[in-house]
Order: C-alpha cells, then sequence, then structure tokens
C-alpha cells in the first residue's frame, strides 16, 4: 500500500476496458493459422502498429508496407479497414469498476495508447469512455507508454499529484513506467483483482 492516500486513479483502456485482438477480422482474412501468424510476425507487426499509435498517420503506415510487401496490400489495407472487429466488446465487469469509482466522486482520468482516429471510433462504440474527466491519448500527444514523458505529461495536464496517483495497466513494462514517473501503479489481470488492489490502497470500488 502506498504510504499516500490515492487522490488520482488513471486508467489504461485496450485489454483493461475494452477486449483488443488484432486476429478477429484477419482469421477469416487468413484463415491458415502458420500464414497469419507469419503476418503479424512480419508485416503488420506490433511494432508497426505502435507508431500509429504514437501518431503516424495510417495512410504513411500502410504505404510503407505495401511498398516492401507489395503482394500484402489487401491485407495490409485491411488493419485499418477492420479494425472496428478487433475491439468486439467491453469488459462489463471492468466497467463496472470504472462506473463506481466516478459514481462515488473518486477523480478518474485516463491515459490509452491509441491512434487518434481509432479513438475516436472507440468512443462512438463505448460511451463510458467518456465518463472519466479526461483522456491522453497517444496518438494525439506524440507520446507512448512506457515513455515516462507521456506520464509526465498526463500529470501535469490534469494536475495529479504523482505520490497520490494510482495507475491500472494491464502491461508490465506500462506499470513500470508509471512507477518510474512516481506514481503507483497494479498490473491489471481481472476485474476481481483489481477491486483488491484498490482496496489495498483504501478505495472501495
Amino acid at each position: 500500500m502506498s504510504g499516500a492516500e490515492i487522490r488520482h486513479i488513471v486508467f489504461d483502456i485496450g485489454k483493461v476496458l475494452i477486449h483488443y485482438d488484432p486476429h478477429i477480422p484477419y482469421r477469416r482474412l487468413i484463415p491458415d493459422d502458420t500464414e497469419r501468424d507469419w503476418f503479424f510476425a512480419n508485416v503488420c507487426t506490433h511494432d508497426w502498429n505502435l507508431e500509429q499509435d504514437r501518431g503516424r498517420g495510417w495512410e504513411e503506415a500502410e504505404a510503407l508496407l505495401v511498398e516492401k510487401f507489395p503482394e500484402r496490400e489487401a491485407h495490409i489495407r485491411a488493419f485499418r479497414r477492420y479494425w472496428h472487429e478487433m475491439v468486439p466488446h467491453a469488459y462489463a465487469d471492468s466497467v463496472a469498476v470504472l462506473e463506481a469509482l466516478v459514481d462515488r466522486g473518486h477523480d478518474v482520468t485516463m491515459l490509452t495508447n491509441f491512434a487518434p482516429d481509432t479513438f475516436r471510433k472507440a468512443r462512438e462504440l463505448y460511451p463510458f469512455l467518456d465518463i472519466s474527466r479526461g483522456v491522453t491519448v497517444s496518438g494525439e500527444v506524440g507520446l507512448i507508454k512506457p515513455d515516462v514523458a507521456i506520464y509526465e505529461r498526463h500529470a501535469r495536464d490534469f494536475g495529479l499529484e504523482p505520490a497520490r496517483t494510482l495507475f491500472i495497466d494491464d502491461t508490465v513494462v506500462n506499470v513500470e513506467g508509471a512507477r518510474e514517473a512516481g506514481w503507483n501503479a497494479v498490473r491489471f489481470t481481472d476485474a476481481a483483482t483489481l477491486r483488491r488492489d484498490l482496496a489495498a490502497h483504501g478505495i472501495e470500488a
């Protein structure tokens, strides 16, 4: 438990509040498991997609890959075209925690790695993404977790005291980045564990 009272709670979004799986549309587009795994390991890789979260536009991102893999153009362009299928549902139990915290008057914000346009779509699909006090979207500020600078930017923009801030993220390196910025942080695995983690910091949800 933190030595300081928690006054600010910051949620990640993907795999904490909404499900994300890029394989979903590609199971239809590339039915062969081996070929699909090769595609994600070599063409539309995690690192490639992360640059869109940093703010690179899709036109540039697609052009880079189409030049290198022209025979894969349709599959490359399908990543953005079918992105909405990659976020098929919210985690109702996690959203319930978020809503309970907001309803109880806690200061709740969000900090997410997301491309600007896909985040706008996510907000249309999931209106609860607008119930917190605000959101820092990596692609809008040109910074990305786990860079300490994005946590510092979020704290500055929303007036957070780092030592009194608790961050919730599913990814170990992002949790570590928050701690480097002086925040408290817990790794999300499921809503029940999150409730216990919050309780350990004196927060009921």
